[in-house]
């Protein structure tokens, strides 16, 4: 597999005013890559900063020593025009939660985002303590949200099963080479992410177990059990009805299928001596 990168230090984020947001419209968001390594951006990653918070909309492969390039992403926080910071970062931001997710990648539309965003936002503050509601219900931003001490200490409490154990985990997941995961929240599967290799799950793996308990936290529904059969079952059926494909040649392959009771959303590398699948995204509809 050729190398590729989760970089802290040498991509330049850029927020150019050419589409002002004016109702479903944001600003563009700009990625150059300095590294002489291609990087992976997925899906729900969120990009702080700028004048507004912004979610990754579509995975995506970014070439080395890249041209700047133009990104597929959603405000995630409403109501905010102004620059915080001259620099973006999307290191230490989380990793949206499937439902804002599935807003940015499936639907594909800002204000289905943003309504997101809010029954989010409005959860989390219901379930909070009087000092921290009104914290919370001061702030537009998703990421600021998520990131509020109480926030992270409900999400740690869900996700502390797989955080406790973590080098653990990632052990077993090494010797059984896993490459991802199914997710249930009260039992109803809901997602699943599944990587090319052990090693890009591990990566992902803390922002992902985060953002899975961040959708346990606000989710009401009806609790029962779900197996392992039914998982299986979920990943099985990838046999769509139609399917959308972008690419760019010789760098990477983005499909989108639509299926019954599901979207699915498969990057592939065209790299030299790659054609594999990176990274595949389900969501139950």
């Amino acid at each position: 597999m050729q190398g590729m990168i989760r970089r802290r230090h040498s991509d330049v984020w850029d927020e150019r005013d050419t589409r002002r947001q004016s109702g479903a419209q944001v600003n563009t968001l700009v990625l150059v890559n300095n590294s002489k390594r291609p990087l992976i951006l997925l899906a729900g990653e969120i990009v702080t900063g700028g004048k507004q918070d912004r979610v990754i909309g579509k995975d995506r492969l970014v070439p080395a020593e890249s041209d700047p390039v133009d990104l597929s992403v959603f405000c995630v926080e409403p109501g905010r025009w102004t620059g915080t910071s001259e620099k973006f970062n999307a290191f230490a931001a989380p990793m949206a939660q499937p439902a804002v997710r599935s807003k940015a990648m499936a639907d594909k539309d800002q204000s289905k985002v943003w309504a997101e965003v809010g029954k989010s936002q409005a959860e989390m503050v219901a379930q909070a303590a009087p000092a921290t509601a009104a914290v919370l219900g001061g702030t537009s931003s998703y990421a600021r949200v998520m990131q509020n001490e109480e926030v992270k200490q409900k999400v740690d409490s869900v996700a502390a099963p797989i955080e406790r154990d973590y080098r653990s985990v990632i052990q077993q997941l090494r010797e059984q080479n896993a490459v991802g995961i199914v997710v249930a929240v009260n039992g109803e599967i809901i997602w699943a992410d599944i990587f090319g290799s052990t090693s890009l799950l591990e990566k992902y793996w803390p922002k992902l177990a985060r953002s899975y308990a961040a959708e346990a936290i606000v989710t009401q529904n009806k609790s029962h059990e779900a197996d392992e059969k039914s998982a299986q079952t979920f990943l099985d059926e990838m046999e769509g009805r139609h399917q959308t494909v972008d690419s760019e040649p010789g760098l990477y392959r983005h499909t989108e299928i639509s299926g019954d009771g599901f979207k699915a959303f498969e990057l592939t590398s065209l790299l030299p001596k790659t054609g594999f699948d990176l990274h595949v995204a389900k969501m139950a509809n």
